[in-house]
């Protein structure tokens, strides 16, 4: 059990705070927390019996039942009366202290503050936890309740539970699952309660008969119900690898550097967990691609957070809802945590009309990226930074910010490459087109200011021109192709360069430098969309 806790509970109970209240779902794990420290004389000095009442059996000790205690008010005199010093635990008896102050049993709550002074004065020491797994108190009551949050299993309990499990089921193969495994597969079950840890990885066990650092599928897996069941944030399953994003050498280098960050091995450089990067620049570049490959790279869950979800119609729930996304995103860490067009999602918090709801909500995000210490790397993709507020870019919030620009001739013979790959799979269709690097060549210098969302058209389009005409593929099919379409670069050209000025000096150019070189900014025209590049041209 984490220390915190212990510590905490210890010092109330000693400090004879009358009514504790703790929140969790492990009401099992809780209750034999409890125990534990009520037995420890060097924990609260007077050990104390621990009552735990439900309203099914009411109170129970050892085993055994304590009749005629079911009712609530007979449960707070049992309490009252009581001639021993005892910890009272009540599971979910916050079903009597109503939902956002309506429906609250009024008689119940008086009577717990009737009883105050016994708690506080009498000579037996008690004191009452309230164990539930949502935070209800009663207006009246907020100074007598200390609240307490109980923390999800450590790495040292997830691995303790492993190894149990592991113990007692001799016919597992586990024969693969070295220390380095062990601690991937412990690592990824953090932010999982005991149980659901439990359920994981017997699941692993049963799949093939045995379990190995292989098993981070089962895991995440188990992740995305708990993502699943809170309805704001969305897991996205993605099978997409690095290798599939065309070009950007030096964001992939720079995430790919920060692979593993959270893990023991590197709590030996002292390192912290990175906060995360903001992505922005030309659309249809390969931004929010490269935050699905580096889920798939990292093997960590990814989240895309709505901010459309996060409002709703109901005064303060707002403003829940972006706590409750956060928790979640913390519970499952390590995690990344996606926001895709968030210009678009912070658009209104300079707004009047929602009263402050949009600032609030964007106050407590930031907030959270300044000081989070759970690891969740933030993934944030942007197109139009004129939307972006100031407060989001400076340092602190983003380790960096990298400009995605326009592919250069290397990085469009990669994109090429990917794609005819990828498609041109069939002999029959591929028949009448050499694919080789002089391919690869020729279409990139043809396609000069295409993004990569263009080029991937291209392809299909080209395709859909063979597939028509019950033909294999023609060189043909792809030039007409190129020729029909007019770039974004041309199109958006203004934004374009808006958007390289902006670059040039906040951010780091995604592209490596050697990349580059194709594009020379000594053009005549400095203006000229294709020959100069927005972005300080680092390589990291």
């Amino acid at each position: 059990m984490t220390n915190q806790i212990v510590t905490q509970l210890s010092r109330l109970f000693r400090a004879r705070f009358p009514y504790i209240y703790i929140t969790t779902w492990e009401e099992e794990r809780a209750v034999a927390l409890i125990k534990k420290i009520a037995k420890s004389e060097k924990l609260i000095r007077v050990t104390r019996d621990v009552y735990v009442w439900t309203q099914t059996n009411g109170f129970v000790l050892n085993g055994q039942k304590i009749e005629g205690t079911n009712s609530p008010d007979k449960a707070i005199e049992f309490v009252k009366e009581c001639n021993k010093n005892a910890v009272f635990v009540m599971c979910d008896f916050h079903v009597y202290f109503g939902v956002k102050g309506r429906h609250v049993d009024y008689n119940v709550v008086r009577r717990l503050r009737d009883i105050i002074p016994e708690l506080k004065t009498s000579k037996f020491r008690k004191n009452v936890i309230f164990i539930a797994s949502e935070l209800l108190i009663p207006e009246s009551m907020q100074k007598e309740i200390t609240l307490l949050d109980m923390p999800l299993p450590t790495l040292d309990e997830i691995k303790a539970k492993l190894d149990k499990m592991v113990s007692q089921n001799n016919q597992i193969d586990t024969s693969a699952l070295d220390e380095e495994g062990k601690e991937k597969l412990c690592k990824a079950a953090l932010g999982l309660t005991l149980q659901e840890a439990e359920n994981a990885f017997a699941l692993a066990m049963v799949n093939d008969g045995s379990i190995d650092g292989k098993d981070l599928t089962v895991i995440l897996s188990e992740k995305m119900q708990v993502i699943k069941k809170t309805g704001i944030l969305e897991f996205i399953n993605t099978d997409i690898k690095v290798t599939d994003v065309g070009g950007l050498e030096n964001l992939k280098n720079w995430l790919n550097k920060r692979n593993n960050s959270w893990s023991e091995s590197a709590k030996k450089y002292c390192l912290p967990a990175p906060k995360g990067v903001l992505i922005t620049g030309v659309p249809g570049c390969g931004k929010s691609l490269t935050a699905k490959a580096m889920s798939a790279a990292w093997q960590l869950p990814l989240l895309k957070l709505d901010f459309g979800k996060i409002f709703s119609g109901i005064v303060g729930s707002s403003e829940e809802n972006m706590r409750k996304a956060i928790k979640t995103a913390e519970a499952v860490a390590p995690s990344i945590l996606w926001v895709d067009e968030i210009e678009k999602s912070l658009s209104g918090i300079n707004s009047n009309g929602d009263s402050g709801t949009s600032s609030r909500i964007f106050g407590t995000f930031l907030t959270w990226m300044q000081e989070k210490t759970a690891p969740v790397f933030v993934i944030a993709t942007a197109n139009n930074i004129s939307g972006l507020p100031a407060e989001l870019l400076r340092k602190g919030r983003f380790d960096e910010i990298f400009f995605v620009d326009l592919p250069t001739l290397r990085e469009r013979k990669e994109i090429f490459k990917l794609h005819l790959a990828k498609r041109l799979k069939d002999k029959d269709v591929a028949s009448k087109i050499e694919v080789n690097d002089e391919l690869y060549e020729k279409l990139a210098s043809m396609t000069e200011g295409f993004v990569g969302a263009e080029i991937e058209q291209v392809v299909i389009t080209a395709l859909y021109e063979a597939f028509f005409n019950k033909r294999p593929l023609e060189f043909s099919d792809i030039e007409n192709t190129i020729r029909n379409v007019v770039p974004l670069s041309v199109t958006q050209k203004e934004q374009i360069l808006s958007l390289r000025q902006w670059a040039n000096i906040r951010a780091v150019a995604a592209t490596k430098k050697d990349d580059m070189e194709h594009y020379s900014t000594s053009s005549d025209s400095e203006n000229d969309v294709n020959t100069s590049r927005g972005g300080r041209a680092l390589d990291v």
